[in-house]
């Protein structure tokens, strides 16, 4: 709503020093949003005057056309003598009254005007347009002489010559940019915003809707409402003997352009001015393209209409229409339609009279806020009218904006107002609201008190009643204000948001984290500690990224969440995996330049069972049961926890300090292990064939739950043929662990360890095995042999070759022990040693190297 300061100062007396800023920083305060302030004619400095065409004389012999002419000015020139101007449009005739800015001005722009020789002549000045005076489109279908954004303004006949311009044209002026919330329809009026104004100042609002109105009588137009519900309200006046050739006054112009409309023909400029004013649309027919009584119903399907925006649109039997004998004549609170439209004046006839529309009809009524949204998106139909219906428009208004149409008619069209009053309402009782006396007390946390609360609501427009217990009569232009949490919003953004204390909340003491949840911070911490960097991805996904993972028809992965209304055609379902949104982000990274890629993410994936239930509609009174929330849950699908890795590029940079590595498949494992330890397991690897895995690169991660190995994850090289199906790096690697299993396995919370202060005895030994035994049985071995006594184990080299033998493997390992309570002797390390060495020759057939 763009809200000119000379249009608002009309009905609030605000101090002559206020300026646009002043009141932008009062309607923030009670809660509108004022974007910007525009201050037209910045700078803008006379003489710019009203002159008239003398003569015209076309120069010849240039590439356009070009006119030199002689311009009546008055004596704003200083000598009375026709003031000498070269001008190039042609939208102006000799006699037409125009505006002409004269040397020692300065245009919008900082343009300063200069006595200057062009096209062989000298050009004393300018005659302007609408555009170089900051006016915007000027020139409309009313004028005779035209003339668009570019045009020449050509003024009514009867301004003297020599009148100041700039005051003519209210050319000075600022205006307020109000970003309308839907909960402030009553703002998108001068009405409306000059409400909040005088209440921001504590200045009393000179209400341009309190006007004597006649009762409705049997003589108005005949109107006949077959919908109630979606037209509580119809009213109806008549207008005649309007003169076709009257013209919308400049002042009326001026304000229409400022508010950001187009002035039109005088009788829907009227409309306008008065919609813009009150906050009620208004529609005007010509009464002689009216046949027989307007009706107001629902359209039939299949109905056509071309609206005055000349599109012909098929009718949906949720449209509200205005009909006549013929069928449809508008879309009810959006836009009339063309049959009826007010006829633009045209040239004179034989009688020596323009002709026109001379009879009209006025309509002001009062729509459903929710069929008037719902009709304007269907139809795709955005228009003044319907911004104001779906947000809410004041009933009571609607025979004031009627009456206030047809004085201005009459004022300005020369029309008789008929005797004739049609009202068609819906009898509704007031709306009341109980509110106790300290509710806005308790909600902002500030004892404003009785007679705070009462005075607030009061400057609101409501009627209050009672001491403790207020029965509030709620305001018939504020339809957003049904409970007493409302009233209590009033209060507050009246008294300021900026004068509420800054406190902080006290909550409960409480227990801190669950255990669960700290396991999700290690693990992330952990990972981040590792060198991988979080990527959150979207939880969306399409069966074809299944497909290109090589995932089996019948795979649990397949049992997809769809959802109702994606956000993406090509994503429909919830991942059930965190695989491809990671690798996707590893694509996208790795395309720009980053070659060494080590990320992770941590969250749920979503695996329906096929015994969900329909979930119910909650209801919004009251608070759920703990059965409805039951059955909710029982509706939803399992959404374990997970975490996963993937890695591309060199894992180890190399440098002064030597080279680097790639990472391979062995740190994906690595990274397993990483995730695990923070639950306190420790991981069984053993090989696998799992999509979209590698067939001889593809660990399983296993983890002891009372007793028994269950699955808990996977690791290592992806497929080649997923790898170039996507377009991955070479031997990119992954790794996916279900944490929520981990916690299962886990042992409980993490204790710390005790640190023995007495020194460590370290061994190593080499075993020679089969190449088709797995490593992690032969430290399992070693460490069940070693006892207690053992720290750790580390593999640090793996060795085939000729020396040990075709199908076999050394692996040599690096043995600590350590006793808390002493220091060992020689003897007890190599007696656990060679107790973990024979643990492992019988168990797995190794031999001791050497």
């Amino acid at each position: 709503m763009r809200v000119p300061l000379s249009w608002l100062r009309e009905y609030v007396d605000l101090p002559a020093t206020e300026t646009g800023r002043d009141v932008q920083a009062k309607l923030i305060a009670v809660g509108l949003e004022v974007e910007t302030v525009e201050r037209l004619g910045e700078g803008l400095k006379g003489p710019l005057v009203v002159g008239q065409v003398l003569t015209i004389e076309e120069l010849e012999g240039f590439k356009k056309p070009i006119r030199f002419c002689t311009v009546d000015v008055g004596q704003a020139n200083g000598t009375g003598e026709p003031q000498e101007i070269v001008c190039g449009a042609r939208n102006f005739s000799v006699g037409d009254k125009v505006v002409v800015v004269l040397p020692g001005a300065v245009l919008p722009g900082d343009f300063k005007i200069a006595a200057r020789k062009t096209y062989g002549k000298k050009s004393h000045g300018m005659i302007c347009s609408g555009d170089e005076l900051g006016m915007g489109d000027w020139g409309s279908p009313q004028t005779e002489s035209g003339g668009g954004t570019h045009g020449i303004i050509v003024l009514p006949p009867e301004y003297e010559v020599g009148t100041d311009a700039i005051e003519l044209l209210e050319l000075v002026d600022e205006v307020l940019d109000i970003a309308v919330t839907p909960d402030r329809g009553y703002c998108l009026s001068m009405r409306g915003v000059a409400r909040e104004t005088a209440t921001a100042y504590g200045l009393p609002l000179r209400d341009p809707a309190l006007l004597d109105v006649p009762p409705p009588n049997s003589a108005g137009y005949p109107v006949q409402v077959s919908d109630p519900l979606g037209c509580d309200r119809f009213t109806a006046r008549t207008v005649t003997g309007l003169e076709p050739g009257a013209r919308t006054p400049l002042w009326m112009q001026r304000r229409l352009q400022k508010a950001g409309m187009r002035p039109v023909s005088l009788a829907v400029d009227i409309t306008n001015y008065v919609m813009l004013e009150l906050g009620q649309p208004l529609h005007a027919y010509d009464r002689t393209s009216v046949d027989g009584p307007i009706g107001v119903r629902r359209a039939s399907a299949g109905e056509q209409l071309t609206t005055l925006d000349g599109t012909k649109r098929v009718l949906d039997a949720a449209d509200l229409v205005i009909t006549d004998n013929r069928g449809p004549i508008g879309l009810a609170g959006v836009m009339g339609g063309a049959n009826t439209e007010i006829a633009a004046p045209v040239a004179e006839d034989g009688t020596g009279q323009p002709q026109g529309t001379t009879d009209v009809v006025i309509e002001a009524a009062h729509f459903d806020a929710l069929s008037i949204a719902r009709t304007a998106r269907r139809h795709k139909l955005s228009s003044e009218a319907a911004k104001r219906f779906e947000r809410g428009v004041d009933p009571e208004a609607a025979s004031a904006a009627a009456q206030r149409t047809v004085d201005l008619l009459v004022l300005l069209a020369g029309g008789t107002a008929e005797d004739g009053v049609t009202e068609v309402v819906t009898p509704r009782g007031p709306r009341t609201i109980t509110l106790s006396a300290g509710h806005p007390d308790k909600v902002a946390g500030v004892d404003y008190g009785r007679e705070t609360v009462v005075r607030r609501l009061q400057q609101v427009g409501c009627d209050v009643y009672g001491q403790d217990e207020l029965v509030v009569t709620v305001p018939s232009w504020r339809p957003d204000l049904s409970e007493p949490n409302d009233l209590a919003e009033e209060v507050i953004r009246l008294e300021g948001y900026e004068n509420l204390p800054s406190t902080l909340p006290k909550p409960p003491a409480g227990r801190g984290l669950t255990e669960r949840q700290r396991l999700y911070r290690r693990v992330g911490r952990a990972l981040a500690g590792a060198g991988y960097v979080e990527a959150l991805n979207y939880p969306f996904t399409g069966s074809h990224v299944l497909d290109q993972l090589g995932i089996e028809a019948d795979d649990p992965r397949r049992a997809a969440v769809t959802l109702v209304n994606p956000l993406s055609d090509e994503e429909p379902d919830l991942r059930t995996t965190l695989i491809p949104g990671l690798l996707n982000a590893l694509r996208r990274n790795y395309g720009r330049g980053t070659h060494d890629l080590a990320l992770f993410e941590t969250g749920p994936v979503f695996r329906a069972t096929g015994d969900e239930k329909p979930a119910s509609r909650l209801v919004v009174d009251r608070r759920p049961t703990d059965d409805e929330i039951a059955s909710l849950d029982a509706s939803l699908p399992q959404q374990p926890r997970r975490a996963a890795v993937v890695l591309a590029g060199g894992r180890e940079q190399d440098g002064w300090w030597g080279g680097g590595r790639p990472a391979i498949w062995a740190d994906a494992i690595e990274a397993g292990r990483t995730v695990a330890r923070e639950a306190g397991v420790e991981l069984i690897i053993r090989q696998d064939q799992h999509a979209p895995f590698h067939p001889g690169r593809c660990a399983a991660l296993l983890a002891l739950v009372d007793g028994e190995e269950i699955l808990v994850g996977n690791a290592g090289e992806l497929h080649p043929r997923v790898i170039k199906t996507l377009a991955l790096p070479e031997r990119t690697c992954a790794m996916e662990i279900d944490l929520d299993r981990l916690e299962r396995a886990g042992t409980g919370p993490l204790r710390a360890p005790k640190i023995s202060a007495f020194p460590v005895a370290t061994q190593d030994v080499a075993l020679v095995v089969d190449a088709g035994v797995p490593t992690a049985e032969v430290e399992g071995a070693l460490h069940d042999g070693a006892g207690e006594l053992l720290e750790s184990l580390r593999l640090f080299d793996v060795f085939t070759g000729e020396q040990i033998g075709a199908g076999k493997k050394s692996l040599a390992y690096a043995l600590r022990f350590r006793a808390a309570d002493r220091t060992l002797t020689a003897e007890e390390a190599s007696a656990a040693r060679d107790a973990a060495v024979a643990a492992a020759v019988e168990r797995t057939g190794a031999v001791l190297r050497g």
